[in-house]
């Protein structure tokens, strides 16, 4: 059963979600790797990405963004 702390942390994503273009989202961590990934559409293959100076790399389909991947996950 979910604690009311845990089901918090989820809802406080939910206003940032909204505020996006996408409607969809799937999500990846990989605990080895410390990173998670976020795919705003399946199938994503990126066309082009870039990795911004927070160390977090953006993901395109021409000038689309389909994902966001971010490193050091468990630190922020």
């Amino acid at each position: 059963m979910a604690t009311p702390s845990l089901t918090a942390n989820y809802l406080d994503i939910v206003p940032v979600l909204l505020r996006t273009p996408h409607r969809e989202l799937w999500s990846t961590y990989d605990a080895e790797a410390d990173v998670l990934y976020l795919n705003f559409r399946k199938p994503s293959e990126a066309t082009d990405s870039e990795l911004t100076e927070d160390d977090v790399i953006v993901r395109y389909d021409g000038d689309e963004i389909i994902g966001l991947t971010i490193l050091h996950a468990s630190q922020r």
